[in-house]
């Protein structure tokens, strides 16, 4: 690396998009910022609402860590981006964590995942519901009570679809429950960008609920959580999954760039050197 430090900045999550999260997102991006720092980058966080504007490119340094999501801003990125800025999680991944963009790209790279319907909240409950279902707004994740609901009959699918056609959400995901044990999942991408394993990965599970204890193979649910991460193209992640009775890992939740509350010290030293590699990557770093 050359004598002056690399400029980075790193971008705070939206309020908005932090509910009930906003002092472990915060301090998630903080330490990341200081373990970058020790690997002689200099760093400075700023809010979404501290940016320039679109044009102002040439106030933007070569380097970005972000957290936000609100679809502006990431549009602001994506054209940094375009001009030559290195952004990780890149603005492209960060909109494919929407879950209808989500789901096609499952779809897609057969990603092992339940069955999940892209429906209109006017639609009759009757035409989705095939069975004890979840119902999860299109866009983005929960940011509020009533964003995520289960429904276990057509009469409880109609009225979540009411009450989120009510608030003006006009698309919805059905999914499929999948009975099993519920698992939360951190990851960090290798550190070659050639889709290899994860360079970082940890799992829990779930509090509040009654664990059956189901047995699987831990490799195969960080490849798999990894491949849906490769799917949407981020390279640090979290979500959920559920292990069933045969070993089978079905991923239901994919976010881009989590809390990490439960291993923050060690995500922050593993996150920061991925983001040091990518950098590096870029050229602009030697």
């Amino acid at each position: 690396m050359s004598d002056a430090a690399p400029l980075c900045w790193g971008v705070y999550r939206e309020l908005a998009h932090s509910p009930g999260r906003e002092t472990d997102d915060a301090e998630i991006l903080r330490a990341t910022g200081r373990e970058l720092s020790g690997l002689g980058f200099s760093v400075t966080l700023k809010s979404p609402d501290e940016l320039p504007g679109a044009d102002d490119f040439d106030a933007v340094p070569p380097f970005l860590f972000v957290m936000c999501e609100q679809i502006p801003v990431v549009e602001r990125l994506a054209a940094w981006e375009r001009r030559g800025a290195r952004v990780v999680n890149r603005p492209s991944g960060i909109r494919n964590t929407d879950r209808e963009r989500t789901i096609a790209l499952f779809r897609e790279r057969e990603i092992p995942h339940p069955r999940s319907l892209l429906v209109s909240t006017e639609l009759p409950a009757r035409a989705a519901y095939g069975g004890p279902c979840w119902l999860k707004r299109a866009d983005v994740h929960a940011v509020q009570e009533g964003d995520v609901s289960f429904a276990g009959s057509p009469a409880a699918l109609a009225a979540n679809l009411e009450r989120l056609r009510s608030r003006g959400i006009m698309r919805a995901v059905v999914q499929d429950h999948v009975d099993g044990d519920l698992i939360k999942f951190y990851g960090a991408a290798g550190l070659a960008e050639n889709g290899g394993p994860p360079s970082w990965f940890e799992w829990f599970y779930h509090r509040d609920q009654t664990l059956s204890n189901h047995a699987f193979d831990p490799g195969d649910l960080a490849a798999a959580t990894a491949m849906a991460a490769g799917a949407l193209g981020l390279d640090v992640y979290g979500g959920d999954a559920i292990v069933s009775g045969n070993g089978a890992i079905s991923v239901i939740d994919l976010n881009a760039w989590p809390s990490f509350a439960l291993f923050r010290p060690v995500a922050a030293a593993r996150i920061a050197a991925l983001l040091a590699a990518r950098f590096v990557s870029s050229g602009v770093v030697k």
